[in-house]
């Protein structure tokens, strides 16, 4: 049975240590703990990692993921073993991602060994650049884990597909023919996963999406609402109008007034 984590992921790590480690010439076995600290580690050779009752198969490739103040055993394969290793604090409280203390990077192992080397060579000059190296790299984690976990814990990868393409064209004409094509699967079978997943139709999805996307436009910036209109993908402004008074309560100039940040006049 596999030992999962948790990580908060809402804010940066702050990154304490990052470097090479590099073990087994004072023995097969090493006792480790930072009370305060997590460890992540990329590993380069084969061996064990124990902790909380659970041995972990370490192979070339695997990445580990420890919570603070737990004891490991690590039990080496050979006198010289190399990997790459970061010591941080995680600040955050929320956006909480359950993750395998340890899984198989796979094809993703050396993008994730060039983010590490990119965190350890900022560590030292640049603590901002190797804390944001360092995210990269733990959301990257999470991809992992969905890739590779059962029907509950994750999405499915069409639906994730399909929000994914629906974000990054927002501003277009999206329909659901053209999503389902982007996700690879049906019309039929895309708008079955979105009942399931999100309770929503495409269409009805799509919607909420652009009000989410609008209201932060029109709350947090002074975007003339026409062009607020046309970067959430509705650039007719009786429409705009009408769907956000149906979605956010209020008209787009009644919810910019209601956070008091009137903008340009549309």
């Amino acid at each position: 049975m596999p030992t999962f984590v948790e990580l908060p992921l809402d804010l940066p790590p702050d990154v304490v240590h990052a470097g090479v480690g590099v073990h087994g010439s004072a023995g097969p076995h090493e006792v480790f703990r930072l009370p305060h600290l997590w460890q992540l580690h990329l590993y380069g050779y084969s061996g064990t990692l124990e902790f909380h009752d659970a041995r972990h198969p370490i192979r070339p490739g695997h990445l580990s993921l420890v919570p603070p103040g737990t004891e490991v055993h690590f039990h080496y394969d050979a006198p010289r073993c190399e990997h790459l290793y970061a010591h941080f604090r995680l600040p955050g409280e929320a956006e909480r991602r359950r993750l395998p203390a340890m899984q198989d990077a796979g094809a993703e192992a050396a993008v994730l060994r060039a983010l590490l080397r990119q965190t350890i060579a900022a560590s030292a000059q640049s603590p901002a650049r190797a804390s944001a190296e360092l995210w990269t790299v733990l959301w990257r984690a999470t991809g992992l884990a969905e890739a590779t976990a059962s029907p509950f814990e994750a999405r499915h990868p069409a639906l994730r597909a399909a929000m994914a393409h629906i974000e990054e064209h927002l501003a277009e004409p999206l329909s659901v023919p053209g999503i389902a094509r982007a996700a690879g699967v049906s019309h039929t079978h895309l708008t079955r996963l979105f009942r399931e997943d999100t309770g929503h139709t495409v269409v009805g999805y799509v919607r909420r999406r652009r009000m989410e996307r609008a209201r932060h436009l029109l709350v947090s910036s002074t975007l003339a609402i026409p062009a607020v209109a046309a970067t959430v993908g509705i650039p007719d402004l009786q429409a705009f109008n009408k769907t956000c008074r149906k979605e956010l309560g209020a008209s787009p100039r009644a919810v910019r007034r209601a956070a008091g940040r009137e903008g340009p006049r549309a």
